[in-house]
């Protein structure tokens, strides 16, 4: 297709998200996240769908074909035995050396941003910049990944499909425009639903999208929308492959019924937190040290991948997903592993995976860090089934909930983890006495205040934007469209760069929103960056340049979200209307002098309450005369003051511009003689005495 023809495609693309963002602004909460959780969840049902197979194909070509090693596989996935050896023990290491070579070289060229956990980044976008994550992001980490992983490197497959449907998420939150809440929770509901769908497990990676974002926090607002794109998800992975627990169903005849197990439950507990924080700590220890060997960076997940497979020689459960070993550690062929592989394999996988990852690798976190739990379990099993008293006589109880408690915990979701491994597992009656060893294994690693996902906030207060709007509440009263301040400098994308530097250069300014041939907005350019773009090749034109991730905020918005918008975009943010029109920037200063101006509107009205005021609350009634009228026609007596007004689930602050409705919750400051009056008026009931 022609540079024209391209062109065309994405100016008419723009156009239809134009359209579509509007209705969406405009939409009810329903509406809304009903459209945008069923498309999250078809992408992050294909993109597991589309990575499952990517990742079958380099497992068949790489660790078969040229290994000459087939993994085991779990039962929803075919139940495989796998190889009973090496058919070519010394092609093994070669394969995952080779592996983590491709997989570093894809990396360093195309995506350097590919490198690592990819849920670990999607988290990271969800607090810094959910406009941020690039498409071309999404596919190299589904190829890099399925060749670290494919060639026996220890990684999981939900980090790539996390990011694949959290890119999508950022994709959408560019392309309709979608503001910053709206958008953190579309890539926090898309890192839920593709982790849900390839796992087979909704409602975990329902709760998964509120839970995992924040530490010691969750993220209410992602869970309906979590809810419906799971379910979209998991359907549309399930059509494709199938709808199966990925490990089957585990004892279904296990009931819980002797309190004395729960000693041995919390046992798993205390040492499924502990190997937790090994993880966490080891892992990001070999980070450190593959960080200041002196090789080139393409050349270290190779480095990583040859120690990988020299393990695997002795210890061929370190390969691949390890999902095959949990499948025999819950049942019977539990015995046939050696009890020294059992007893050590918690710790070679924490090698293995901080080697394959940790160096620079591409792949998954959460699926490890489930394994090591597995084999936790299985170890406390494996020694105390001879000699204790209460202990099950299957193994699967005790792997279950190490699995739980060991990941749940050092990921600091512990709700989430533990519904989908319930969901993974067909043993829903195995979550009450796992409970303890949770609980256990969070309160250790929360007493360390560790995580195996660095990029989680401690709690939502954390975030830049949440602590400025809690110093300056008064943001969420005043409108965009008050503080705007006209764009100096517009550029479009096919003017030519030599004349867009002199543009800039000459207004002074850090930056300017750029459009296309029809006026919508398409992103930014800098200064900087238009300068060394130019010094680069002089004869580009800005499109070239234009950063799609920059933020925007609606005119009709509230500096509350421009304030949240500025937090990630450097000092400035176009202002655009439903439209995609540029109608000006906010800058902080644009900011400062809007609440400057609140602030001596409340000043002043503040000053009209007496020192006997008393604090009234009253619904806004049908009938009373104040329902459809907003704060600034002052009609309320003198002296009263409205401090808050509760609209369902919304809270907003008493404005002027702010319009009461029936079904309003008002708090009003009132002198004691005017109070039966502002009853009344509220409440339209004859007769209210104050």
């Amino acid at each position: 297709m022609s540079r024209r023809a391209l062109s065309g495609v994405s100016h008419a693309a723009r156009g239809a998200g134009a359209s579509l963002g509007e209705w969406l602004s405009d939409a009810s909460y329903i509406q809304r996240w009903l459209v945008l959780g069923t498309a999250l969840g078809a992408i992050a049902g294909l993109g597991a769908v589309v990575f499952y197979s990517a990742l079958a194909l380099a497992t068949h070509l790489l660790l078969g074909s040229l290994g000459g090693y087939q993994p085991p596989s779990p039962a929803g996935e075919g139940g495989i035995a796998g190889s009973a050896g090496f058919a070519r023990p010394w092609a093994i290491p070669l394969v995952t050396t080779l592996g983590g070579l491709v997989s570093g070289s894809l990396v360093s060229l195309l995506a350097p941003e590919a490198e690592g956990h990819g849920t670990d980044a999607a988290i990271d976008a969800v607090n810094s910049n959910p406009r941020g994550i690039r498409m071309r992001t999404v596919l190299v980490k589904i190829a890099a990944s399925a060749v670290t992983i494919g060639s026996g490197g220890s990684g999981g497959r939900e980090g790539p499909t996390a990011q694949i449907s959290a890119g999508f998420g950022s994709f959408l939150a560019r392309f309709l425009d979608l503001g910053p809440e709206d958008g953190r929770i579309a890539v926090s509901v898309g890192i839920g639903s593709g982790i849900g769908a390839i796992f087979g497990a909704p409602l975990g990676g329902a709760v998964l999208a509120a839970d995992i974002i924040y530490r010691d926090d969750f993220e209410v607002a992602a869970l309906i929308p979590g809810l419906v794109a799971s379910i979209v998800a998991y359907t549309t992975f399930g059509l494709f492959e199938n709808f199966n627990p990925l490990f089957g169903y585990v004892d279904r005849s296990y009931q819980f019924s002797d309190p004395l197990r729960l000693v041995w439950y919390a046992a798993i507990g205390g040492l499924a937190g502990l190997v937790g924080l090994a993880y966490a700590k080891g892992f990001y220890g070999m980070v450190d040290l593959f960080g200041r060997i002196p090789l080139p960076k393409f050349v270290k997940p190779a480095l990583g991948g040859l120690m990988v497979g020299l393990i695997a020689l002795e210890v061929p459960e370190v390969l691949g997903t390890g999902y095959g070993w949990v499948q025999r550690a819950l049942g019977a062929q539990l015995g046939s592993i050696p009890i020294w592989v059992v007893l050590l394999l918690p710790f070679l996988r924490i090698v293995a995976t901080s080697l394959s990852i940790g160096s620079g690798g591409s792949g998954g976190i959460f699926g490890p860090g489930m394994v090591i739990g597995a084999f936790t379990g299985a170890a406390v099993w494996r020694l105390l089934h001879p000699i204790a008293p209460a202990v099950p006589h299957n193994p699967a109880p005790f792997v279950v909930a190490g699995m739980m408690a060991c990941f749940g915990a050092i990921a600091r979701a512990p709700l989430a983890v533990m519904i989908m491994v319930a969901e993974m597992t067909g043993s829903l009656a195995l979550l009450a006495p796992a409970m303890i060893a949770v609980g256990i294994a969070y309160l250790i690693v929360r007493r360390n205040d560790d995580t195996i996902y660095r990029s989680q906030l401690k709690t939502k207060a954390e975030s830049p934007a949440s602590r400025l709007q809690f110093g300056l509440p008064l943001l969420s009263g005043i409108k965009v469209e008050e503080a705007l301040a006209t764009a100096r400098v517009v550029l479009q994308e096919s003017d030519e760069l030599e004349e867009a530097v002199e543009r800039l250069m000459a207004a002074d300014v850090p930056g300017a929103p750029v459009v296309d041939r029809s006026g919508r907005f398409m992103g930014t350019v800098g200064t900087r960056e238009a300068l060394r773009g130019y010094e680069e090749r002089p004869d580009s034109r800005v499109g070239r340049l234009v950063d799609a991730t920059a933020p925007s905020v609606n005119v009709r918005t509230t500096l509350d979200r421009a304030l949240e918008a500025l937090t990630t975009a450097g000092g400035w943010v176009t202002v655009i209307d439903g439209k995609r029109h540029v109608k000006g920037v906010v800058a902080t200063t644009d900011l400062v002098r809007g609440y400057h101006a609140a602030l001596g509107a409340n000043a002043g009205r503040l000053s009209q309450v007496s020192a006997d005021a008393v604090a009234i609350e009253e619904r806004v009634v049908e009938q009373s005369p104040l329902a459809g009228h907003s704060l600034r026609e002052s009609l309320l007596p003198e002296g009263a003051l409205v401090i808050s007004v509760q609209r369902g689930s919304q809270m907003l602050l008493g404005v002027g511009d702010t319009c009461l409705q029936p079904g309003d919750v008002v708090t009003v400051l009132s002198r004691q003689d005017r109070a039966g009056q502002v009853r009344r008026l509220l409440s339209a009931v004859p007769g209210v005495q104050g």
